[in-house]
């Protein structure tokens, strides 16, 4: 089986505690579940009639992965990517030390995603954040699919 690796990167940049993905062995296919459905199919009394229509196309597929769990392979979820690790590793990858300092010690407490994003936007470097962190995933889904035995292009 192969997988475009874009759309591998695109569900790890997804990742979040309000859903799931997973990829179908036999098909190829990623599917994301969102958490609704999960509590959906938690209750066992629902009626599929409530559901918006793009939610009552995904119910089959996420009973199947719930029946059939050995024909999915589970994406990474949110916090195997650890989206601060990444944060941390840029600030330390920054060359002028002062900026290097400042930044990393920003980090250091409480809101410290707010205020990443304010000192990296504050230093004009967003774009290199960007970079790193696209970087950062294409590592992270590439590890996914050599640890899956899955080939990708």
């Amino acid at each position: 089986m192969k997988v475009k690796l874009e759309d591998v990167i695109e569900q790890i940049e997804l990742a979040n505690e309000s859903n799931r993905t997973y990829l179908n062995k036999s098909t190829g296919e990623i599917h994301l579940i969102p958490e609704e459905v999960d509590m959906y199919l938690e209750n066992e009394v629902f009626d599929e009639d409530d559901l918006p229509d793009w939610e009552k196309e995904i119910v089959p597929i996420a009973k199947d992965i719930l029946e059939n769990p050995e024909n999915y392979i589970p994406f990474p979820e949110q916090f195997d990517i650890n989206e601060y690790k990444i944060m941390e590793k840029f600030t330390l990858s920054l060359v002028d030390e002062k900026m290097r300092e400042e930044i990393y010690y920003s980090i250091k407490e409480k809101g410290a995603f707010r205020r990443f994003k304010e000192k990296i936007i504050q230093h004009g470097i967003e774009n290199d954040w960007y970079k790193f962190r696209e970087e950062w995933l294409k590592e992270i889904a590439i590890d996914w699919c050599k640890g899956n035995n899955i080939e990708f292009y």
